[in-house]
């Protein structure tokens, strides 16, 4: 059935040809980051996500597409504020922290 729209080749992204490595080793120290539901409770929070765009659910689906996330972790103030309002407890300070570390 052709319901008249479709995805266009250079939106797709194959995530078998992707190198996730990174997202797996985070997963393995901080297991939070598997739980994250991406409801946008720390986005809605975070005094750096209205001027440089940071948000812990971007930095992890871009891990998960293997794609380069220094520059989004750059913009953290590790204020803290979203661990507190993580519907799921998840220790978002820690997490940056943590991939910061994998990083160097």
């Amino acid at each position: 059935m052709d319901f008249g729209f479709g995805i266009n080749r250079s939106s797709t992204i194959d995530l078998t040809k992707t190198d996730n490595g990174l997202f797996r080793r985070v997963c393995s120290e901080e297991p939070g980051a598997r739980t994250c539901m991406a409801c946008g409770s720390c986005s809605a929070t975070c005094m750096a996500s209205d001027l440089s765009g940071m948000s812990i659910r971007k930095v992890l689906l871009a891990m998960q597409r293997g794609q380069d996330i220094r520059h989004m972790l750059s913009k953290c103030m590790l204020c803290g504020k979203c661990t507190m309002v993580c519907p799921r407890g998840i220790n978002t300070r820690r997490l940056v922290l943590t991939i910061c570390r994998l990083y160097d």
